[in-house]
């Protein structure tokens, strides 16, 4: 009984000592493998001027050692998309020619194009009506936008800044219903008034319209004005040294002219 118990751990031990073999041997032809590879790869980077590691190091670039790995170089040139508003009376041939021919929605994909380039005309209309200047603070020319989702107004946004040091003036005009509802919301509210503490907001007017200002110490004052049924102007002052300095910047603003240009009753 014994011999046979000792046979078997012999035959047990050669089992496991071959296999663990195998395995060391295995493990250092893939080493040996891997390690041959890298030579071979260094000297065909040296015989094509590469860099010897194979990185992205200067003296040559190997295919697929871009940024993050990834196989792309870094862009370096180009000068972005040309904004340029769709055509409202190309559109609007194209949309009639569609419907004649029965292509319906074709004709549809012209019609709003030629609403979209309605919308951005009237947008940028608005947008250079603007005072080039308020209470001492210059237009930023880069931060002009006029954005629209082409859907009969819903979503146009004309965006203008003005700035000089730290002191800054945002003016947005939309048509958006989510602001427009909040401003409503505290016009409707004229119970709202506190003799302590402090307010943060109330109703204000300016050139006959009414409006909220606000403010908080983090952001400055804000100052929201509905104008005709589905248009607001909003102007958000930074670093402005009052409540009266901000009112001196929206009275600058035209806003009977900026309600007739955005069709407004």
């Amino acid at each position: 009984m014994k011999s046979k118990i000792l046979t078997t751990a012999l035959i047990l031990v050669c089992v496991l000592s071959t296999g663990y073999a195998q395995g060391v041997v295995g493990k250092l032809k893939q080493k040996a493998d891997q390690a041959a590879d890298r030579a071979i790869e260094r000297k065909i980077n040296e015989k094509v001027g590469g860099n010897p590691s194979g990185t992205n190091q200067p003296g040559g670039t190997l295919p697929g050692s871009g940024p993050g790995g990834s196989g792309n170089p870094s862009n370096t040139s180009g000068g972005g998309l040309v904004v340029t508003p769709p055509d409202v009376k190309e559109n609007m041939a194209e949309a009639e020619s569609s419907f004649k021919a029965g292509r319906y929605s074709e004709a549809r994909y012209s019609l709003k194009q030629a609403m979209l380039g309605v919308e951005m005309e009237i947008g940028n209309k608005v947008l250079k009506s603007l005072p080039e200047s308020v209470v001492g603070l210059s237009k930023k020319a880069d931060a002009d936008q006029v954005t629209s989702m082409g859907y009969g107004w819903v979503g146009l946004t004309i965006h203008r800044a003005y700035a000089s040091g730290n002191k800054q003036l945002n003016v947005t005009i939309a048509n958006n219903s989510a602001w427009i509802s909040a401003a409503n919301m505290y016009l409707s509210n004229t119970n709202y008034a506190t003799t302590g503490g402090e307010q943060n907001w109330k109703q204000t007017k300016v050139k006959g319209y009414r409006g909220i200002i606000e403010y908080s110490q983090s952001s400055g004052y804000k100052l929201s004005v509905p104008i005709g049924q589905s248009s607001i102007i909003v102007w958000e002052g930074i670093n402005f040294a009052s409540e009266q300095d901000m009112m001196n910047a929206a009275n600058v603003f035209d806003l009977d002219g900026i309600k007739n240009k955005l069709g407004e009753k």
